[in-house]
């Protein structure tokens, strides 16, 4: 079977990296040195591009760890389900009892966009190379949209004919610990470019899945052990569905050095890290992420 052709993202963040890699192999003249920078603290806020791929996990198909199935179809919460969707005017009495519904088009499932935030340190030599250690927290939610129906199609009363409109939500905390060396290049003046690459490490955590149906909210967490849950059965600890994960990045970032007292720094990084859902994607886990932020350097820290 013929290989599709690489997608423009991952051309993109190859290019970037070739780029950076030829940036830290010009050599500099002495003039354009940067000068000793020492120790540095910094703080970072950014934008966080996730990538869709993960977002899967939550979309509730049969085999994965949350499903709609187990819940929609469960003595404890099927004729609720049923009984909300009669009494709010979804379905009519063709559809008899929550035996009589069905997924007609499962969840397409993406990131919404999210904040990242946290804090390092570098080291500066007299050279412009250094190193960095940076950790960064980011809550992202998932979110997809999921069609609903009666048997056969029918009995099913929305404007749609065919099928109720619902909804689907995950939440997740992600911390990023980032290693890289880095470099910084003079641009003149007060200007200086900031070069970055190295190694990530981060850990997932599943905060919550959650489907909507007819406005109201059930939870899709695995507090059963797999079992379909029904009336007193008993629950058990959640326990995190996320995992550990690693990868790569590089940064490009340009710095306005406020003399004696550090840089304020706009910059990009693109990632190449695992999102490590482990009954989901142990064997798929890679993926590129993107982060767009600002950062303020506290230079203060000489020796």
């Amino acid at each position: 079977m013929k290989k599709p052709p690489p997608s423009r993202s991952v051309l993109s963040c190859a290019t970037f990296l070739a780029a950076l890699f030829v940036t830290f192999l010009i050599p500099l003249p002495a003039s354009s040195q940067s000068e000793p920078s020492g120790l540095s603290l910094f703080v970072d806020a950014g934008m966080l591009l996730p990538n869709a791929k993960q977002s899967a996990f939550y979309d509730g198909r049969n085999g994965r760890p949350n499903t709609i199935g187990r819940v929609l179809y469960s003595e404890a919460y099927g004729t609720s389900i049923w009984q909300e969707l009669k009494n709010g005017g979804y379905i009519t009495d063709a559809v008899g009892s929550y035996n009589n519904l069905q997924v007609e088009e499962w969840p397409e499932m993406y990131y919404k966009t999210s904040y990242q935030i946290g804090f390092g340190l570098r080291y500066g030599y007299r050279d412009g190379w250094g190193w960095m250690l940076r950790v960064d927290y980011s809550r992202l939610t998932a979110a997809g949209e999921w069609n609903l129906s009666g048997a056969n199609g029918t009995g099913v009363l929305t404007d749609r004919g065919r099928y109720v409109r619902c909804g689907m939500y995950g939440l997740e905390n992600r911390i990023y610990i980032d290693l890289a060396l880095t470099k910084q290049i003079s641009l003149g003046g007060s200007w200086v470019l900031d070069v970055e690459a190295g190694l990530n490490l981060n850990n997932t955590k599943v905060q919550e899945q959650k489907m909507e149906i007819a406005g109201s909210y059930y939870s899709l967490l695995d507090i059963w052990d797999g079992a379909v849950p029904y009336s007193g059965i008993g629950t058990y600890e959640y326990i995190n569905q996320g995992g550990i994960g690693y990868g790569g990045f590089a940064t490009l970032a340009a710095s306005y050095v406020l003399p004696g007292y550090g840089s304020l720094d706009i910059g990009y990084s693109c990632y190449y890290t695992q999102t490590r859902f482990p009954d989901f994607n142990a064997d798929d886990a890679f993926a590129l992420q993107h982060v767009v932020f600002l950062r303020a350097v506290l230079n203060n820290f000489l020796f």
